[in-house]
């Protein structure tokens, strides 16, 4: 049985499935992970868990109560070493030493079920020889016998202590055989779930059997999306590898562009400058000719009115004369100060300019960078045939799982091991009626143990009740009712019953005890902690020649780790059967599909790009030498200085406006006279130079904007010309670096990054063999159904059979027990309530009403007591004694 079924859960780890062609583009997750969805899992219905409910109290008590017998651990090793004798040198050679040991050890841990079977056999033994002594006791009116009773003045707080002591030994009892009689009713409820949980538990078995083939083609099919990823990044090898090799490259090579771009905008910007400064030049010279004219002609105008003799004759007018002078010294103020007619033009400079700006620097620095950015199409180009050829190989790999799954008779293992599971089902099924049967006597007969108890019980408990119920306090011991008899007489008969059925009770609950105590202790609490799956395990145990049985019997390899318990730990937790048998002894999934097998040729193809940036041209000839010409523009030739001092000057040397208040000021100190009105005319003159010409030069737009955009051009090409040769020659180094990078060192760079590609390539397909092995592990053909019909015998034996066992030898040998001390109650309490022969009687002493003596008599004790028959004298048992006196008599 062990051989065809290891075969076929082999087997079933070799499922056949072929891949699934799928028309449709699967969706792909992000780069990187892949996603391999869930295997589709069959739902396990056995609950291989019991919960007792309320009966697991005295499940409880029972346990305590022998781990109070047997507190000693399992004896593992003494076990070992008798199961590896077989018992047989015990019972042979039982007087060697070492068997003396193991025979002693036993008896040392069954002490206290041997002490506890001592006592219930000495109980079944004796119990028949005292009941029979008993009765031949009470035959001689001995031993309760003699229907005679002693008047005693506690006779009534006798009688009550005695029906209670009688009355709550007569509950314990009764405790006990409800106990009994629930442990017994809840083993035939639970017989009736053994065939729910077979059901259940073979219902398992064949969903263990469908599934797993279905599992193992979804682990195939699952291949296609390693595939379908590989093949989605060799389509797009062009983003991915050429992106990446980009991206390393653009690091360096984008900044020498830029430089390259920032200097085309530095051209355009200097040319602009240029004809800015030239334009400005013209407006700002045109205006200052103009003024200059003016300027000096008024000045002449005024130095020839200055020559009037008036000013000349001090002797005749001092004050004038002295104005002239004031007058004349002031008249070299009034000149222009800003002369941008000295300033040289920079045509020169200008049409340089515009010669370099003739070449489209910008456009040869886009075509750089078209270059660089066409990096990923070069790729494609230059790996295509290595990219069919991997794409080619990866369909192979696909095609080479399939045809190696179908190797395996994997429809025929499955069809065998249904058709086992259906037969033995059908065979237990065929056991039903039997165990019906069987359970129906075995329940037939624990009742008539339990009804053997409540007969006494019974006696007990209708004796109690007559004998309370007839009882009459004026009634003397002969003269005691009918119904108070009747209970004595059923007291006594329970004691009969007691010596009758006691010690058959006893014998049978003591086999019952040797045989749950020890299967709980030796089978079920080992079984629990696990202890049993140790001794299962012991090396040699089973074959002398192998050291585990179970990988020595399957894989013929003793020393593989290969437990029971793992194999129920690991079935336990519902983990797949390739790992809990460790079949990767048989069939090592990771040696197939380790990378060598699956990635191999796919490693040596990735090695064999050859990629080529050298046709990559950054910068042109024609680019370099229009920056080698934009250094040679000039710019430093011109002096920025003169420049930027013209334009800060104003626009005359004194204010025109305040000179001419100063002149009119001075003249009208002058007497009147044609002097006076000609520097008059020469003032109003001034007035109108300024408002005509000088206010325009400050104010309007077209010389305000001149100068501002002189000074602005002025400044911009002094920081362009600071060093603009240097300038330009580390623009041309950083992009000979670049060049130099791309066509030279880029190998480097290139190999880096074709080994990530190839990394990630790999990782596709290592992804999908961790996951093949996590889910074969974890998820694939889980073997909790095992675990379960082992848990299943475990509660069918332990829970349903031990626990109820030794919960009814519990209960009834506890009544059995207290059936002790009901005889001797009762046969105490019969005395009280029978209705007896013969009574005492006293002579010369007052007689109470219920015609018992009364010992004192008005505190004068009588001790004169006698015996009075009313008959024959000389007979030694009379049938009455003599009625009680009553005055009315």
């Amino acid at each position: 049985m062990w051989k065809p079924g290891t075969l076929l859960l082999l087997s079933l780890l070799w499922a056949s499935g072929e891949l699934q062609q799928e028309t449709e583009q699967r969706r792909l997750p992000p780069p990187g992970k892949l996603d391999f969805g869930y295997v589709p899992a069959g739902v396990y219905e056995t609950l291989a868990h019991y919960e007792p409910g309320p009966i697991g109290i005295l499940f409880q008590l029972v346990r305590a109560f022998l781990h109070a017998v047997q507190p000693n651990a399992f004896p593992h090793d003494l076990i070992v070493k008798l199961a590896k004798d077989k018992f047989g040198a015990i019972q042979t050679e039982y007087k060697k030493p070492e068997n003396i040991v193991l025979t002693l050890q036993a008896i040392y841990y069954e002490i206290g079920f041997l002490i506890c079977a001592a006592v219930g056999l000495l109980f079944a033994i004796l119990m028949p020889v005292v009941g029979l002594f008993f009765c031949m006791c009470r035959c001689c009116d001995n031993c309760g016998g003699e229907m005679h009773q002693r008047q005693r003045k506690n006779a009534d707080c006798r009688r009550g202590l005695l029906g209670t002591l009688l009355f709550s030994t007569s509950l314990v009892i009764t405790i006990g055989v409800l106990c009994a009689y629930a442990a017994n009713q809840n083993l035939s409820s639970q017989v009736k779930n053994i065939r729910r949980l077979v059901n259940s538990n073979m219902r398992d078995l064949h969903t263990f059997a469908n599934d797993t083939p279905m599992q193992i083609d979804y682990l195939i099919s699952q291949y296609a999306t390693a595939k379908n990823k590989v093949i989605y990044d060799l389509d797009n090898i062009g983003p991915l590898l050429g992106g990446r090799i980009h991206g390393q490259l653009d690091k360096e090579v984008h900044p020498a562009l830029n430089q390259v771009l920032n200097m085309a905008g530095a051209m355009r910007e200097t040319k602009e400058a240029l004809e800015n400064v030239s334009v400005s030049l013209v407006v700002l010279q045109e205006g200052e000719r103009k003024l200059h004219f003016n300027l000096s002609r008024i000045r002449n105008s005024i130095n020839r009115t200055l020559d009037d003799p008036g000013c000349l004759d001090e002797e005749s007018d001092a004050t004038t004369a002295q104005l002239c002078r004031s007058i004349r010294q002031s008249l070299s103020q009034l000149q222009i100060s800003a002369n941008f007619t000295r300033l040289p033009d920079v045509n020169p400079q200008l049409e340089k300019m515009k010669n370099v700006v003739k070449t489209d620097l910008s456009s040869v620095v886009h075509r750089g960078f078209y270059a660089l950015n066409d990096t990923p199409h070069m790729v494609i180009e230059q790996t295509r045939a290595v990219v069919m050829s991997i794409q080619n190989l990866v369909g192979s790999v696909g095609n080479n799982i399939t045809s190696f799954s179908k190797v395996f008779p994997v429809q025929t293992c499955l069809s065998n091991f249904t058709i086992f599971i259906s037969h033995a089902h059908a065979k237990i099924e065929d056991y039903y009626p039997e165990i019906d049967q069987i359970d129906f006597y075995r329940w037939i007969g624990c009742i008539a143990l339990c009804c053997m108890v409540v007969l006494v019980l019974a006696f007990n408990y209708l004796g109690l009740l007559c004998g309370t119920l007839g009882y009459d306090k004026h009634a003397s011991p002969t003269t005691r009712g009918c119904i108070s008899n009747t209970g004595g007489t059923l007291l006594i008969a329970g004691v009969g019953f007691s010596f009758i059925f006691s010690w058959v009770l006893m014998g049978l609950l003591t086999a019952m005890f040797l045989a749950g105590g020890n299967m709980e202790k030796l089978l079920c609490e080992p079984f629990h902690t696990k202890e049993l799956f140790k001794v299962v395990d012991s090396p040699y145990l089973i074959n002398p020649e192998w050291k585990n049985f179970i990988p020595g019997y399957l894989y013929n390899d003793s020393e593989l780790e290969l437990t029971t318990e793992s194999l129920y730990s690991t079935c336990k937790e519902n983990k797949g059967i390739y790992s809990a048998l460790r079949l990767d002894k048989v069939f090592n999934i990771s040696s197939f599909l380790n990378t060598t097998v699956f990635t191999k040729d796919v490693v040596r193809q990735l090695e064999s790009f050859r990629i080529d940036l050298r046709g990559i041209i950054l910068l042109e000839s024609e680019g370099k030498q229009n920056l080698q010409d934009f250094s040679e523009a000039g710019l430093s030739e011109i002096n920025y200085a003169d420049f930027l001092e013209e334009v800060n000057k104003g626009v005359t040397v004194v204010d025109v406006v305040s000179f001419a208040k100063e002149l009119e000021s001075q003249t009208d100190l002058m007497p009147r006279g044609r002097l006076q009105t000609a520097l008059k005319g020469h003032v109003a003159t001034l007035q109108r130079i300024h408002r005509q010409q000088i206010a325009p030069m400050e104010q309007a737009m077209k010389y305000v904007r001149a100068r501002s955009a002189l000074n602005q051009s002025m400044r911009f090409l002094e920081r362009t010309a600071s060093d603009l040769p240097n300038k330009v020659t580390d623009v041309l180094e950083a992009i000979e670096a670049a060049q130099h990078l791309i066509s030279h060192n880029a190998t480097l760079l290139i190999n880096q990054e074709t080994r990530k590609y190839s990394a990630t390539i790999i990782g596709y397909f290592n992804q999908y063999i961790e996951w093949v092995k996590t889910s074969l592990a974890l998820e694939v053909a889980p073997c909790k159904p095992f675990s379960n019909v082992l848990d299943t015998a475990q509660i069918m034996t332990c829970s349903f059979l031990v626990d109820s066992m030794n919960t009814f030898w519990m209960g009834l040998g506890c009544s059995t027990l207290f059936l002790l001390p009901s005889v001797i109650l009762a046969v105490k309490l019969a005395k009280y309530y029978r209705r007896m022969d013969t009574e005492d009687v006293y002579d010369d002493m007052e007689i109470g009403n219920n015609g018992y003596h009364i010992e004192s008599s008005q505190g004068v004790p009588n001790p004169v007591m006698t015996s009075v028959p009313t008959y024959d004298t000389m007979n030694r048992f009379p049938r009455a004694s003599a009625p009680p006196r009553h005055i009315d008599w």
